[in-house]
């Protein structure tokens, strides 16, 4: 039973990282194996082999790649044909995720002078970048889905950044969704270790950012994610749906991410209480 629900465990963030704007990190708290994860993690890039409980990550990399590989013709052909339907959805579920770093920045922290200009550096850096990128890149290059992967992984590690979301602000989801969706297996297997690659050398990066920086890089990310919806914008000459149709896909949007946020407050709110009384007893 509990290797079955380590594989459904893995398809949720497995989902999750498909969808812009929804943090495999994040569901990976609402499932309770985040730190688990990380240790896990930790200890294979450590070499510390003795360490790492093998089954564990297996039968959660194997519901991850399921989902994958069973959602990815869906969302490829969603992208694909509903131009503005696709990026109202993502645009809302983006916008709404700017909290989650934003919370976990204390409510006192939250004015300090030295977070709000990480915010707005960051915010307005990704908004140019991303209005340089005036849509997916056509054919990209094997080095550019390897340098991608690298940094598109590092949502796993971080709760409240998605990996879909930082491929699509660099113009990459589409293509790289759609070599997934046609089976590419050149692409995929650089993607993979591109993917690898990140993970081992950004682990210690963000928890040394988090550690030493933490409210900092915090903000940035919450800029990151609210430069990036120029992306996103889902109206224009482009625009292939009605007005109606648009708001109501951003509301859904909103919806579906609102959930996770909820979930994983109530969650995080549940536990400490625990943890209190646990001290006290």
């Amino acid at each position: 039973m509990q290797i079955v629900l380590n594989a459904l465990r893995g398809a949720l963030i497995g989902s999750a990282e498909l969808v812009p704007g929804i943090s495999g990190g994040t569901v990976a708290l609402i499932v309770g194996i985040y730190e688990r994860a990380l240790h896990n993690a930790n200890s294979l890039f450590k070499l510390k082999f003795k360490e790492v409980e093998w089954g564990f990550l297996a039968t959660v990399a194997v519901g991850m790649f399921a989902a994958v590989f069973g959602l990815s013709t869906v969302l490829s052909n969603f992208v694909e044909n509903h131009v503005s339907l696709s990026s109202a959805l993502f645009m809302g579920m983006v916008t709404i995720s700017i909290i989650v770093p934003v919370m976990m920045i204390s409510a006192k922290d939250r004015a300090k002078p030295a977070n709000i200009l990480s915010f707005l550096i960051a915010a307005v850096a990704i908004f140019i970048v991303t209005g340089l990128q005036s849509g997916p890149v056509q054919d990209p290059s094997l080095p550019i889905v390897f340098g991608a992967a690298a940094i598109a992984v590092c949502a796993l590690i971080l709760p409240g950044i998605s990996g879909s979301l930082i491929l699509l602000t660099m113009g990459l989801y589409e293509p790289i969704i759609g070599a997934v969706s046609d089976r590419d297996l050149t692409v995929i297997v650089v993607f993979a270790a591109g993917a690898l690659c990140g993970l081992a050398a950004f682990v210690k990066v963000l928890n040394w950012l988090l550690d030493t920086h933490r409210n900092v890089t915090l903000a940035a990310m919450a800029g990151f994610m609210l430069g990036s919806l120029r992306s996103l914008w889902p109206l224009g000459e482009s625009q292939d749906a009605s007005i109606g149709a648009i708001v109501g896909m951003f509301v859904i949007g909103v919806a579906i991410v609102g959930v996770f946020i909820y979930v994983d407050y109530r969650k995080a709110h549940s536990y400490e209480p625990a943890q209190e009384e646990k001290v006290t007893t």
